[in-house]
Formats: C-alpha cells, sequence, structure tokens
C-alpha cells in the first residue's frame, strides 16, 4: 500500500489491509492510504463472506429463554456479519467510512429530543439545539444564504427533507401543481398523495435529466395556475442534474412571475458535492429550498439530513405549541438529538477541504470504474459531475444481492462513496467480469440492449456494438 505521498506503508497487516480495522469500519489508521497500482490490478481468490441471512428472531422472556441463544450472543453475531459485509456495499449511497463512533458512543446514555423549532429556547436540558444551529449555519453558507434570512432544521432523511419542502411551496401556493419529472425520488410522488396537490410528471431525456421542452409545453398548458416543481440535483438512478437556470429561464418565458411558483431542489446525494466542483445551489437564486442528505456523502450511522428554506416562508407554516415551550414547523415534532451532534462533529472533522479530496476521490474513482467497464466491452454510462456508474443489469440475482446493487429494468448502478476504494472497484470488476464469461458463455443468453435506458453511444449489445466483447 502506498500513501497519498505515495510513500509504501507496510505497516498494513491482514487483519486490515482493504482499508479497515479488525472491526471493518473504520479506515487504515495511516490515513491517506490508497491502493498501489500493482495491488489494484492483481485478482486473489478469496471466498467471500455471503449475503445476511434474516434472523429469526423473538422477544423472549429473560427467564424463559430455554436454550435460545442471550440478547448479547445475538447482537455479536449480527455485528460480525455486518462487519464482514461492508466491503460489498456498492448500489447504495451510504458512506460507511467514519471513526466518530467510539467518540460520540457515550451519548447513548442520554435521551436527546429536539422537539420544536431548533431556532428556540427548550424547557429542559436534553436536547442539542445548539449542534443544531450550528449545523444548519454551515449549510447555510454553503448554499449562500444570509443567518437571518433562512430557517431550517435536522430532518430524520431526505425524504422527509422532501415532504417539507414541497409543504412549504404547498402552503404559499395552495393552488399550484407540481412538477417533477419521472426520474425524481419516490418521495416526491409520495408528497403528491399526502398533500392532494395537482401533478404533472415531466419526461426526460436519456441520461435522465428533465426534458425542458415537455416542461415548457406543461407550463403554458397550466399557466392560469401557480407552479411547485421539484428540481433533482442528482437523481436517484442515473445521477443526473437538472439545470436551475434553465428552468428559471423556461418559467419566466412562460409568463410566471416570481410569486408564481416555488422550486424546491432535492439534493439529497448530491448537495455535498456540486458546490466544490460547479456549485449549482444558491439562495441568491429564487428558490425556495434544499435538502441534503447527512448519511449519504458526509456518513452517520442513523438516517438523518438538513433542510434548508427561507425564513420568510415559515409565517405560513409555523405554530406555537404551549406543551413544549415551541414555536413548531416541522414534519416529525419530536426529533433525534444525536444526529446534529454526529453531523456537527464529522463536519468539525473533514472541514470544506477533506470534503473536497472526498469529492475528488469518488469522482476520480467513479471514471476509473467507468473506464474498466467501457474497456471489456460492457455497456456503461457516467454523467456529468456524478458519482453514479450506470451499466446494464447483472444476469445473476445472486450477483447483484453479493454486491447489494441496485436495479431498475435492465440497468443497475454502483454509487461511488467516500468509503468505497478503489481496490474494491477493482475486485467488483474482476468478479463481474469472470461471472460475464459463464453467463454469457455458449451465446443462448445475451447482454441486455439497454439503449433506451442509457442511449445506443453508451450500449455495447451486440446490435449496438457489432460484436460482444470479454476482457
Amino acid at each position: 500500500m502506498k500513501n497519498r505521498k505515495g510513500i509504501a506503508c507496510d505497516e498494513l497487516n491482514n487483519d486490515h489491509k482493504d482499508g479497515r480495522d479488525h472491526l471493518g469500519i473504520v479506515a487504515c489508521e495511516h490515513k491517506g492510504c490508497i491502493p498501489s497500482d500493482n495491488i489494484v490490478k492483481k485478482a486473489v481468490k478469496v471466498t467471500p463472506p455471503g449475503p445476511r441471512k434474516k434472523l429469526r428472531l423473538a422477544v423472549t422472556e429473560p427467564g424463559l429463554r430455554n436454550g435460545v441463544p442471550s440478547p448479547d450472543y445475538i447482537l455479536d453475531n449480527y455485528l460480525k456479519t455486518l462487519t464482514q459485509r461492508v466491503k460489498y456495499h456498492l448500489g447504495f449511497p451510504e458512506n460507511i467510512c467514519y471513526d466518530h463512533h467510539a467518540a460520540l458512543a457515550p451519548l447513548l446514555q442520554f435521551h436527546l429530543n429536539n422537539c420544536g423549532d431548533p431556532f428556540t429556547e427548550n424547557p429542559v436540558d436534553f436536547h442539542s439545539k445548539d449542534f443544531e444551529v450550528a449545523v444548519l449555519d454551515w449549510f447555510a453558507k454553503l448554499w449562500k444564504i444570509e443567518k437571518d434570512e433562512y430557517w431550517g432544521y435536522v430532518t430524520h432523511g431526505g425524504t422527509e427533507g422532501n415532504l417539507h419542502g414541497i409543504l412549504v411551496g404547498r402552503e404559499l401556493l395552495p393552488n399550484g401543481i407540481l412538477y417533477a419529472s419521472k426520474d425524481s425520488h419516490y418521495s416526491v410522488f409520495k408528497a403528491a398523495r399526502l398533500y392532494r396537490i395537482d401533478l404533472e410528471i415531466i419526461n426526460t431525456s436519456i441520461n435522465g435529466e428533465m426534458d425542458y421542452l415537455d416542461l415548457r409545453a406543461k407550463f403554458l398548458h397550466n399557466k392560469d395556475r401557480p407552479a411547485i416543481i421539484n428540481i433533482n440535483i442528482g437523481t436517484t438512478i442515473k445521477g443526473a442534474f437538472d439545470d436551475v437556470d434553465v428552468i428559471l429561464q423556461t418559467l419566466q418565458d412562460c409568463g410566471y412571475s416570481h410569486d408564481k411558483f416555488y422550486i424546491h431542489c432535492d439534493a439529497a446525494l448530491s448537495g455535498l458535492i456540486v458546490p466544490f466542483i460547479k456549485n449549482m445551489i444558491s439562495f441568491k437564486k429564487p428558490i425556495g429550498s434544499v435538502i441534503v442528505s447527512g448519511h449519504k456523502f458526509l456518513g452517520c450511522p442513523i438516517p438523518c439530513g438538513v433542510q434548508i428554506t427561507r425564513k420568510s416562508h415559515m409565517a405560513y407554516l409555523s405554530r406555537k405549541v404551549e406543551y413544549i415551550a415551541s414555536m413548531d414547523a416541522t414534519i416529525s415534532g419530536s426529533r433525534n438529538g444525536l444526529t446534529p451532534i454526529l453531523l456537527w462533529y464529522s463536519l468539525s472533522s473533514k472541514g470544506q477541504i477533506g470534503l473536497q479530496e472526498d469529492v475528488k476521490r469518488c469522482l476520480d474513482n467513479a471514471k476509473y470504474l467507468k473506464d474498466r467497464l467501457q474497456q471489456a466491452g460492457i455497456s456503461v454510462m457516467l454523467n456529468e459531475l456524478s458519482t453514479t456508474v450506470v451499466f446494464d443489469r447483472p444476469h445473476d440475482h445472486e450477483f447483484t444481492r453479493h454486491w447489494q446493487l441496485s436495479c431498475v429494468r435492465d440497468i443497475a448502478h454502483v454509487i461511488v462513496m467516500p468509503s468505497i476504494t478503489r481496490e474494491t472497484l477493482e475486485d467488483f470488476f474482476i468478479d463481474l467480469v469472470q461471472q460475464r464469461k459463464i453467463w454469457y458463455q455458449d451465446g443462448s443468453v445475451k447482454p441486455p440492449c439497454v439503449a433506451d435506458d442509457i442511449g445506443a453511444q453508451n450500449c455495447a449489445c451486440a446490435h449496438h456494438n457489432g460484436q460482444y466483447m470479454f476482457l
């Protein structure tokens, strides 16, 4: 192994040569270690752990167990299984590379509840609103809105953030129509159902970006009603970005004044990526709200997120709750007081420079995987600014389950996160190529055509590539 300065690191032993310690969760203590080229390209025959099996559990009384394993024994085995499977978590956007679990574990002895508004005083001591406000201030600065102009809170995840952002839009524009591309996260369509908002689903281009001509046509068709627009800053499956500036120009061209539209930005994964490359998220533009997930790119052991909106909008939503001595405009009321501390600790530990390094490494690794798949004659697509590598769906369900891939129709994806090393990507690539030789060796089964999903230029099926190639 070598560190980022190219200095050999020979202190890695077999217990953590893949970048994890004996628990399988913490990166090598020699921070900055990356696999050298000769390790990356060498295939080592190992027997990987199988997918986690469903546990047959029941709650049993302490004195009536009759041979049933103790809770401690069950949890110990559960932990071992999770530890073994860390390396094979490629299809879902969770950064599982963090080392604050030990430092913050003592907090588990306290019940911390951030009920109500983060900016109001709590009647009890067991909360973390001061940490929460520090986190909100950090994101407000990142997304360019002044401290006295924003309102927000730490949510339970991206779905709650989307539900809140769209609710703000609905309260401001009760007669509004929700516009969302068909590639939007399912929580956006859930919001339309929950709030009984009329919904216009917008077509997308082959890369997953909103079809602006279709959006324009639907704006004009409904021009007598306000517009609530969900903009994707990275779609769920393909990692595509809707263009905020094009949408704003389309609204203007269609005659929508600023008081006739509300824009919500779903930046669940990429809200901590694009600000360090091409800052398309800014409250200097007439957008209404932005959300990001805390457990995705940043990394947190508990699902959480951040929602930021304009303070002026809260008059339509906020209500005084005497019981908790607080105003409240949140969705959930009682809120986890641990997650703001986890987010604060991660942001304080990494800083913007650390995040920027993570962004660059993930983008580089995503391109590395895309190039390897392309060179092997495998259909593949990678959007600009994205860490989501899309390829044709593996033929074997056991393979997708082993690598914990997310699949839709004939495509699957790997989302390259800070916790995924290039060595892991190389192991995945070698395994995929070897398995494809087995699946397609006699020609009775062929790789699927994915031209309709990722474009003919990215499809390597027999029809679009002329012939199928193995590595």
